[in-house]
């Protein structure tokens, strides 16, 4: 079909896919969304954190979270980091560590708190005062649909919860469903008294009008 018409027809959209069907690129580069390379999720506490039951639930709820943002971009992470450290400036007594290792690669919650817990333990000290722990998540890549050989876990099964715990929350709200090691009250969450009112998410926040 001549160029011309094609355009007449279907736009300026059909007349890029008949140049690309005729092997003439039309798609530059930078349009193209790069696949991630790293994910990280890290927040400082409310506030101090000493005891070792708190840090835990911190650090299985943060990578909770990442692995539900793996999970929304159909990634799976093959390299995890844990690091935490006390206030510099405060005048406490100081400590910082970090522990890296290479994963199998997964999107599943219950593996990346495994791992993430399993590197937290040797950085742990007691006596500390610690105000920030994070994830960082690296060796991004696409989900494998095939099955592998040599797996911790059925990644058929693995898919399925997955994707039930994904559905539930995203129907009943964030965190409907939760692993148990994330714990419940989450006193060491971020303070959010200067957060501004969620207008738009939360029923009991929107702005109200009186008329006397």
């Amino acid at each position: 079909m001549p160029p011309e018409l094609v355009r007449d027809l279907l736009t300026v959209v059909g007349a890029r896919v008949q140049q690309e069907l005729r092997g003439v690129s039309c798609l530059p580069l930078q349009m193209m969304t790069p696949t991630r390379k790293g994910l990280a999720v890290t927040r400082a506490f409310g506030r101090p954190v000493a005891t070792w039951p708190e840090m835990r639930e911190a650090v299985a709820a943060y990578a909770t979270r990442a692995a539900e943002k793996l999970r929304a971009e159909g990634l799976e992470a093959g390299h995890l980091t844990v690091f935490l450290h006390t206030n510099p400036h405060n005048g406490d007594p100081w400590h910082s560590g970090q522990r890296a290792a290479r994963i199998e690669p997964t999107a599943d919650t219950r593996d990346l708190i495994q791992a993430a817990i399993r590197l937290l333990e040797p950085l742990w000290r007691d006596g500390f005062k610690y105000v920030k722990t994070g994830i960082l998540l690296n060796d991004l890549s696409p989900e494998q649909i095939q099955a592998r050989m040599f797996v911790s876990r059925d990644p058929t099964a693995s898919r399925r919860a997955m994707a039930l715990l994904d559905a539930v929350n995203k129907t009943h709200g964030a965190g409907t469903l939760r692993p148990a090691s994330t714990g419940t009250t989450r006193s060491w969450g971020a303070k959010a008294s200067r957060r501004s009112p969620r207008y738009t998410t939360r029923i009991e926040e929107i702005m109200g009008a009186r008329v006397w």
